[in-house]
């Protein structure tokens, strides 16, 4: 984020909400991390794990994965298959979040997670796309835009986190709706949804 988008942030912030306008100054100018380094399989297979799930509890989770693929010698998308179920039981994973583990490893071995391929996409074909894995639903496809393939204006509606934080900025008997609010961020929403999990990190526990 340069210094001339997060004055326009600001600048936006104060024709809805002072007190956002003041969260936005105090917390200064945010990137959107880059997590593209151990591919996008891991990136979907970690957002699985970590859906509905506190972030310590998510870091711990997949950190006794990662340690238990080492342990048996394998390696991530392999490991997810019906042979270490119970490995991947063991480590705290439920049921269905193992079932779409194993059916991201399948599209991988198939050819359907080509970051290549995916790259040439349009952003609504490339969500659709991921979504036709199953157990990967628009969450999950808006993270994986914004965070790896770094969608610059992706406002992901089904994230509790985001939605909830961002409405009590804007409500109020005359405020405008929470979407059209945060359309006055566009092309920058990602930006604005990362503005929102930093407000809530900040709260006291």
């Amino acid at each position: 984020m340069t210094p001339e988008l997060h004055r326009r942030f600001i600048e936006t912030a104060g024709a809805i909400s002072p007190t956002l306008q003041h969260a936005f100054e105090d917390i200064g100018p945010v990137m959107l991390p880059d997590r593209r380094r151990k591919g996008l399989v891991s990136f979907l297979a970690r957002a699985i794990v970590g859906q509905q799930l506190s972030t310590k509890a998510a870091r711990s989770i997949w950190g006794r994965i990662e340690d238990t693929v080492s342990e048996n010698g394998g390696r991530i998308p392999d490991f997810f298959c019906e042979r270490n179920v119970p490995l991947l039981r063991a480590c705290g994973v439920s049921g269905n979040k193992i079932k779409a583990l194993c059916s991201i490893s399948t599209a991988h071995a198939e050819g359907g997670l080509s970051p290549i391929r995916l790259e040439k996409m349009s952003r609504e074909q490339r969500a659709a796309h991921l979504q036709t894995i199953w157990g990967i639903g628009p969450w999950t496809a808006d993270m994986a835009l914004i965070f790896y393939f770094r969608e610059p204006d992706i406002w992901p509606e089904g994230d509790i986190t985001v939605r909830k934080t961002f409405s009590r900025f804007v409500s109020g008997a005359d405020a405008m709706p929470a979407p059209e609010a945060a359309a006055l961020f566009s092309p920058h929403r990602s930006l604005l949804a990362l503005y929102m999990w930093r407000i809530v990190e900040r709260m006291p526990s």
